[in-house]
């Protein structure tokens, strides 16, 4: 497995995202409502996991992904900055919202899970950003895999998030 990070889009991601979100009707779709736009936003990040015997030595196209995470800087003004300024308090709001990198998502593979995968592409997504604070939203039960993730890297709770059954969760950036 190898960990790659980039400014831009990268083939594969599609796939991995259907498999794990499922959210989205098809491509097409997805890339219209969301990707092009965040791929498109300052400070877009992408980290993917090449899976093993991807790099083409086997005759693949060395594309196929086990994972991926990408975030972008968060200003108010986009859709979830705005959403979130209205349900945290105040003051978390004003000193967390705006120039903070967003983790926007971490998805992988069921293949490949329980290998540490996700805390791999998490670090190596905000591993070096510019930003003082890392801002993500994740499901408000302390027991799931991804928010104990998120606990054990030192993410906190700030409040609420967007929708139920969600939380804003915050770090400050490794210096």
């Amino acid at each position: 497995m190898t960990i790659e990070v980039g400014a831009g889009d990268r083939p594969g991601v599609w796939p991995v995202y259907d498999a794990v979100f499922g959210d989205q009707p098809d491509e097409a779709t997805w890339r219209e409502a969301v990707w092009d736009r965040h791929v498109a936003r300052d400070g877009f990040r992408l980290a993917v996991a090449v899976a093993d015997g991807s790099d083409g030595s086997d005759g693949s196209d060395g594309g196929s992904l086990d994972g991926f995470g990408y975030g972008y800087t968060g200003e108010h003004g986009q859709w979830w900055t705005d959403q979130v300024a209205r349900t945290l308090p105040r003051d978390v709001a004003t000193a967390w919202l705006g120039g903070h990198f967003e983790l926007v998502s971490i998805g992988v593979l069921p293949r490949a899970r329980r290998r540490g995968l996700g805390r791999a592409l998490m670090r190596a997504l905000v591993d070096g950003v510019p930003h003082e604070r890392l801002l993500l939203m994740t499901t408000d039960d302390a027991g799931d895999p991804a928010r104990r993730l998120y606990a054990a890297e030192g993410w906190t709770v700030l409040g609420p998030g967007v929708g139920e059954h969600t939380v804003v969760m915050g770090r400050a950036a490794a210096r």
